[in-house]
């Protein structure tokens, strides 16, 4: 565990991984890779397209939609067939498009890890593929680069990492090498997580967890548990098992009073027409008993119920989700990376005497800047042009204006954006004003 390595000194993690700041040798970290297995977010065998369509048709509730609708197209009953069976296949598109969502959300995580490191071995630095680090190995952390596992720090100059997709700080964390006891993760300031960005300044640290056991390997293993059901899809199956048996019964009940009454009390001779004749009347009495409406009463409710929770700015990713919001009063969420995206944006620049607002938001260079609702060029006017250049060139974050991303200190990254809104250009002030 991470918070147990945070609590030790340098030298005894060291010790307890058989390692040292010169690294592993080559055969060393090759035994290790075999016996742990690669740094890697391991998933689940892939589920098909189709059998997730299919795993939608496993309800009792629905197979017995689907045999109503087989039995009402053998007796003719073309029209109730088709209705029944476009119920059921609307449910399962809607289950299947919810389920493949899920199960693209494993991939997401694996684009956060690092495609590569720099480690230490043999007194050697070399880039390595990070799924070939092992317990032991020694990485080399520099600005801009993703931290490839779960690390201890052991040497930090002025090293700072955004850990908000792990722990929700909105801010970067300036990393520590002594021992931290705690076992809340934004507390452990000697450890550096899988797939957090480093923003400022360099290090070292030793692989401590790597693979699934890393804090990313957690979050994966939560994501790719079965969801739990809601209580009022726990009862509809409960409700579709209770149908299904009370539907054997009567078909049992009205064939054998039919066929008792046809050959007890008139008489006449029981043949494999009468017997057949029975059965089928009781399935139709049966299958008509069938509540094939309940399905889609229940999707559309809860369809209603997500658009008076969307009037209240409640917004739903699943729609069976809205059965348990609707009795929910209080929620306590992370803010950032759930309710924000952590991303700086300067609004508001106070120069000679003037309050300038600037529109825009994220990392998008693209905006205006107003004085009282009135449009200006920042490039007419001196101060505001010293400031906006000195925002670019005391800056050491890199602008990724494809992504629309910062690799870098958020705070500087927002006065890069804030720059370039105006036309000045960090490269190009760069060239003019080397430093």
């Amino acid at each position: 565990m991470a918070f147990f390595w945070s609590e030790l000194e340098t030298k005894k993690v060291f010790e307890k991984l058989k390692t040292g700041e010169e690294g592993l040798t080559e055969e060393e970290a090759r035994e290790r890779l075999l016996k742990f297995g690669p740094n890697e977010l391991e998933k689940k065998k892939q589920t098909s397209k189709l059998e997730i369509f299919l795993n939608q048709f496993k309800s009792v509730l629905v197979l017995i939609l689907i045999f109503a609708t087989v039995f009402s197209a053998l007796i003719g009953e073309i029209l109730d067939a088709a209705a029944i069976l476009v119920i059921v296949i609307l449910n399962a598109i809607f289950g299947f498009v919810q389920e493949y969502k899920a199960e693209k959300t494993i991939e997401t995580l694996k684009k956060l890890t690092s495609p590569e490191a720099v480690v230490v071995r043999e007194g050697k630095p070399r880039k390595i593929p990070s799924k070939e680090l092992v317990l032991g190995d020694i990485v080399v952390l520099e600005e801009g680069s993703r931290v490839p596992a779960d690390l201890r720090i052991f040497e930090a100059i002025d090293l700072r990492i955004d850990e908000s997709m792990i722990t929700g700080e909105s801010v970067p964390v300036t990393k520590k090498t002594e021992p931290t006891r705690s076992e809340v993760l934004a507390e452990r300031k000697n450890i550096a997580w899988t797939g957090t960005i480093v923003v400022g300044g360099r290090g070292k640290g030793i692989v401590v967890e790597t693979g699934m056991e890393t804090e990313m390997g957690r979050i994966a293993k939560k994501i790719q548990e079965p969801q739990e059901q809601t209580p009022l899809q726990k009862k509809l199956d409960v409700f579709g098992k209770n149908l299904g048996i009370i539907i054997l019964v009567i078909c049992a009940l009205v064939a054998g009073i039919g066929i008792f009454r046809e050959s007890i009390l008139t008489g006449k001779p029981l043949t494999t027409d009468v017997i057949t004749s029975m059965i089928i009347t009781g399935i139709a009495l049966a299958v008509a008993a069938i509540p094939e409406g309940l399905p889609a009463v229940v999707t559309i409710t809860l369809a209603l119920g997500l658009q008076r929770l969307a009037r209240h700015n409640a917004l739903m990713r699943r729609l069976p989700a809205v059965e348990t919001l609707g009795s929910t009063t209080v929620i306590c969420s992370d803010k950032t990376g759930t309710l924000t995206r952590n991303e700086m944006t300067v609004k508001k620049i106070y120069c000679e005497n003037n309050i300038i607002e600037v529109t825009g938001e994220g990392y998008i260079p693209k905006g205006g800047f107003l004085i009282q609702n009135n449009k200006i060029d920042p490039k007419k006017t001196k101060t505001l042009s010293l400031l906006l250049t000195s925002s670019a060139l005391c800056n050491n974050a890199v602008l990724d204006k494809k992504q629309n991303s910062i690799i870098g200190d958020p705070t500087e990254g927002a006065l890069i954006v804030l720059a370039e809104k105006a036309g000045f250009t960090k490269e190009y002030l760069e060239k003019a004003y080397p430093r």
